[in-house]
C-alpha cells in the first residue's frame, strides 16, 4: 500500500507522492525558547520524530528543519509589541541569548529524554535576520506590505483580493473567513498604525530601550513571529518542500500568515503536504495558565507538580501520546498515565525476552490458525504506519501479540505452535517497529542488572530476617517492595521470586 497521509490543507488523505523522490523535505515549527517545554509541546515533538523515522524506514532521504525560534515571537497587542525572548529575559535578569541558551539546552535535554532524533538542520530566528529582511523587502515590492512608523505590516485585505481570484485566499488552511475575522478580531492599542486591523507585523520598530534590536531599511527594530519559518524554510528546503508540521494551534494565524507570506515570495503555496498533530487536555480541560494546569516536562519527570500523584517516565510519556493516532484527542490523566506505565513495562518485558530467543528457521508450525494469524497480525503494522501513521493501531496489534509470547514464555504453548520462520519474523518487526520507528527505549542491561541486584540483596535480608523470626523487618521489605510495584513470592522450597506488577 502506498503512504497515505491527511492533509490539512485540502481536508482529505492524499497519497504521499515526494516532489523530488527520494528526497523529502519536512518543515516542521520548533520551540519558542522563552521559557521551558511543557505536556503540550511534547505531542508535536514525538509526533513528527515518528513521522521522520517511518520515512526514513521506507527509504526517503529526509531533510528535515525544526527551527528554534529565540527572537521575534510575540502577540499583536499594546503600543510597543513586546518579543518574548526580551521580556522574558527581563523577569529572570539574563542576557536574551543567555536566556535562550539556558532553555535551549533544557529543550534539547528533553528531546534526549524522549529518544528524539535530531533534525537535519536547526535554525534559529536570530541567525536569519538577513533573509528575513530580505523577504520582507520583496512583499514590500511586490505590493503586499506596507510602512508605518518603522514597522512593516502585511496587507492581508491585498493579498486577500488578488489571490481568492487564484483559488488561494487568506484562510485557506484554517478555512476562517476573513469578513468573519474583521467582525470579530478585538480592538488593541496599536491597530492605529495598521490599514486593517487583521494585518499582522513582518517587522517591529522598538524604542531606545528595547533590548533585542536589528538595523533594517525602516530602522531598528525586530522581525515578527511568522516570517523566521518563511524564510528559513524557503532557504533550507526551496520555494515548494513535501511537508510542514506543527500542533493544531498553530494553523492560525501562524502558518496561515506563512502561506500568504511565502507564496507572495514565491509564487506558490509553501508545502504540499500540511500535517498538524491535535493537542493534550488535562483531565478534559485545555492547558493554559488561567487554569493553572501547564505541566512542565521537568516536573511531569520528577513528579513535582500538583497535577501529578507520582514521576513519569519520557517512555511512559512517549508511549502514553503513541497510543493515540497524532490527529485524535488525548486526554492526560494520573489514571492514564499509570496505565501506561504498566502498558509499556509488559511490552517491553515480552519483547525482551522474545529478543533473547534463538529459533529454527525451518521448523515447521503445529498451530496453522495461529502461525496465520500472527503473521497477519505482523504485517499490519506496516499496513497501519501507511495509513495516516495510525501508531494507535500498531500499539493494539503489538498487544494482540503479547499474549503468545508470553504464552511461549511461561511454556503454556511450545515453541514449535509457530514455525520458525514466523518467531524470526516478530523478533524483526517488534524490533522495527518498537525501537526504531515508535523509538521507544529498552531499559539498558546495566540499568536493569543493578535493580536486579538490588532486589535480590533486598531477598536475602528478608530471608535472614524469617530466620531469626523478625517478622515486622520481613513484612515491611514485602510491603515497601510491594509499593513501587515489585511483588515478592515465596516458594514451596524456601526461596523466593519477584516480578514486576
Amino acid at each position: 500500500m502506498p503512504l497515505k497521509l491527511y492533509n490539512s490543507l485540502t481536508r482529505q488523505k492524499e497519497v504521499f507522492e515526494p516532489l523530488n523522490a527520494p528526497n523529502v523535505g519536512m518543515y516542521v515549527c520548533g520551540p519558542t525558547v522563552s521559557g521551558e517545554s511543557h505536556l503540550g509541546h511534547a505531542r508535536p515533538f514525538i509526533t513528527f520524530d515518528v513521522v521522520y523515522r517511518f520515512l526514513m524506514h521506507l527509504g526517503y532521504k529526509v531533510r528535515y528543519v525544526r527551527n528554534i525560534t529565540d527572537a521575534g515571537h510575540f502577540e499583536e497587542e499594546g503600543k510597543v509589541a513586546d518579543d518574548k525572548i526580551a521580556s522574558k529575559a527581563i523577569l529572570e535578569k539574563l542576557e536574551p541569548m543567555e536566556l535562550v541558551q539556558k532553555y535551549t539546552h533544557l529543550y534539547h535535554w528533553a528531546m534526549d529524554q524522549f529518544n528524539n532524533l535530531p533534525p537535519s538542520i536547526e535554525p534559529t530566528a536570530t541567525g536569519h535576520i538577513i533573509e528575513q529582511i530580505e523577504m520582507i523587502k520583496k512583499i514590500m515590492q511586490d505590493g503586499y506590505a506596507y510602512e508605518a512608523n518603522g514597522s512593516v505590516y502585511f496587507d492581508v485585505l491585498k493579498y486577500n483580493e488578488d489571490y481568492s481570484k487564484k483559488n488561494q485566499p487568506y484562510g485557506i488552511l484554517s478555512g476562517r473567513n476573513l469578513e468573519d475575522q474583521l467582525d470579530t478580531t478585538r480592538e488593541l492599542d496599536n491597530q492605529d498604525e495598521k490599514k486593517s486591523k487583521v494585518d499582522f507585523a513582518l517587522w517591529k520598530k522598538v524604542p531606545v530601550e528595547h533590548i533585542m534590536r536589528w538595523q533594517s531599511p525602516w530602522g531598528e527594530g525586530f522581525p515578527g513571529w511568522h516570517i523566521e519559518c518563511s524564510a528559513m524554510a524557503t532557504k533550507y528546503l526551496g520555494k515548494k518542500f513535501d511537508i510542514h508540521g506543527g500542533g493544531m494551534d498553530l494553523q492560525f494565524p501562524h502558518h496561515e500568515c506563512e502561506i500568504a507570506q511565502s507564496t507572495v515570495c514565491n509564487h506558490e503555496i509553501p508545502a504540499r503536504y500540511w500535517m498538524h498533530n491535535n493537542m493534550i487536555t488535562i483531565n478534559g480541560r485545555k492547558m493554559g495558565k488561567s487554569y493553572n494546569n501547564v505541566i512542565k516536562l521537568s516536573e511531569l519527570f520528577s513528579g513535582n507538580h500538583h497535577e501529578l500523584t507520582q514521576a513519569y517516565t519520557p517512555m511512559t510519556v512517549r508511549f502514553f501520546i503513541l497510543q493515540s493516532q497524532y490527529r485524535g484527542t488525548l486526554d492526560f490523566s494520573n489514571e492514564a498515565l499509570q496505565a501506561s506505565e504498566k502498558a509499556l513495562r509488559r511490552l517491553m518485558e515480552a519483547y525482551e525476552w522474545l529478543k533473547a530467543q534463538s529459533f529454527v528457521a525451518g521448523a515447521t508450525a503445529k498451530d496453522d490458525n495461529l502461525d496465520t494469524q500472527v503473521n497477519t497480525w505482523l504485517k499490519e503494522l506496516t499496513a497501519f504506519m501507511e495509513d495516516d501513521f495510525n501508531t494507535a493501531k500498531v500499539v493494539a496489534n503489538l498487544f494482540e501479540i503479547i499474549p503468545t509470547i508470553n504464552s511461549l514464555k511461561d511454556k503454556h504453548i511450545s515453541i514449535d505452535a509457530l514455525s520458525g520462520a514466523t518467531w524470526i519474523f516478530a523478533q524483526e518487526q517488534l524490533t522495527l517497529f518498537i525501537e526504531n520507528i515508535l523509538g521507544l527505549k529498552v531499559d539498558s542491561g546495566a540499568n536493569r542488572q543493578q535493580l536486579n541486584s538490588v532486589i535480590q540483596l533486598l531477598i536475602e535480608i528478608r530471608k535472614d530476617a524469617k530466620a531469626r523470626k523478625d517478622f515486622a523487618t520481613s513484612d515491611k521489605i514485602r510491603n515497601q517492595l510491594t509499593d513501587i510495584g515489585i511483588q515478592l513470592k515465596d516458594e514451596k522450597d524456601g526461596e523466593m521470586s519477584y516480578t514486576f506488577a
